[in-house]
């Protein structure tokens, strides 16, 4: 038991140290495609470097839920991490139905910053927040469905009922071994979680991260007003989110093989979907606003077709 604990520990301590690379990486992929030496990679952590060492300027206008917002979001973030199994360990947070706490946990950090943008009294900030929880009411039942067929699968492989609906479960890499079982319908969900990670994450051809148009923007127009920690937290929660999104599918594509070779596994597959995650924002644009719902229902009608699909063996 002691052991279990050092082990994801370590893998834990990684995972918040290695996060700010991820957006480095992407970074970089865009300048290469683009023909341009680009940032560094390790940018992010100078900027949250750099922020924790200024002053933060904060409008007249705003109350305590503009300065609390940032910090409920990074905590959101490192709590929802928490639950999740590290490269095949299991959490010593785990327990029967923690994946709907997650689901919470991330909402509740989005509902943080929504309330942040509102309070500056802002109507800019206040059509980001409306934009933010349009498609976060569209998207949290995609994820839903999502850990729903996963819960069928494992129930099938054996699991019991109690340990079945535990993120524990669900990605410890029994996913992986039930493709060379003939589970072809399985391959759809590492595609349903990558599109789950372009949207919650905010990136492109959901929302361009970079952008500065004033009638595309939403996550970042919500978080204008911020600036010095606050900023900072809210840079590293959005990091700590992009890699919790990116663990959930190495969960789905590595194999169950011993812990320190499937931690470093699901570390390396991590960074090749950041990697994947700059070619796409490389090779195609940013949809128009009203064509998101259309890419956010084809995803839920593959959701389902891979639960019927579950159900029918």
């Amino acid at each position: 038991m002691k052991e279990s604990l050092i082990i994801y520990a370590v893998q834990f301590v990684l995972a918040l140290v290695l996060a700010p690379l991820l957006p480095g990486i992407i970074n970089r992929v865009k300048a290469k495609f683009a023909g341009r030496h680009g940032k560094p990679i390790l940018q992010t952590y100078y900027d949250l470097a750099k922020l924790m060492r200024k002053g933060e300027v904060i409008s007249r206008t705003t109350t305590w839920v503009f300065a609390c917002g940032p910090a409920i979001a990074l905590a959101a973030s490192v709590c929802a991490l928490a639950l999740l199994p590290l490269g095949g360990a299991t959490s010593p947070l785990a327990f029967s139905g923690d994946f709907i706490l997650v689901a919470y946990l991330l909402g509740m950090g989005r509902f943080a910053i929504m309330l942040s943008a509102l309070d500056t009294g802002s109507a800019f900030e206040g059509m980001g927040a409306s934009r933010e929880a349009t498609f976060s009411a569209l998207a949290e039942p995609l994820f839903f469905l999502a850990l729903l067929v996963l819960t069928s699968v494992t129930l099938d492989l054996g699991r019991s009922p109690h340990t079945a609906f535990s993120l524990s479960s669900l990605f410890s890499g029994q996913v992986a071994g039930a493709w060379a079982l003939g589970r072809g319908e399985l391959l759809l969900l590492p595609c349903i979680f990558f599109i789950l990670l372009l949207v919650e994450n905010c990136r492109i051809p959901v929302d361009d991260p970079n952008t500065h148009l004033e009638l595309t923007m939403i996550h970042e127009v919500m978080v204008l007003d911020h600036s010095g920690p606050n900023l900072a937290m809210i840079t590293y929660g959005a990091a700590l989110k992009l890699w919790f999104f990116s663990a959930l599918i190495a969960g789905l594509v590595t194999p169950a093989l011993p812990v320190w070779q499937q931690a470093g596994l699901r570390i390396v597959v991590i960074l090749l979907l950041a990697v994947i995650v700059g070619i796409v924002e490389s090779v195609m644009a940013r949809l128009r606003m009203d064509r998101v719902p259309y890419l956010l229902g084809g995803a839920s009608a593959t959701a389902a077709l891979a639960l019927i699909l579950t159900q029918t063996r």
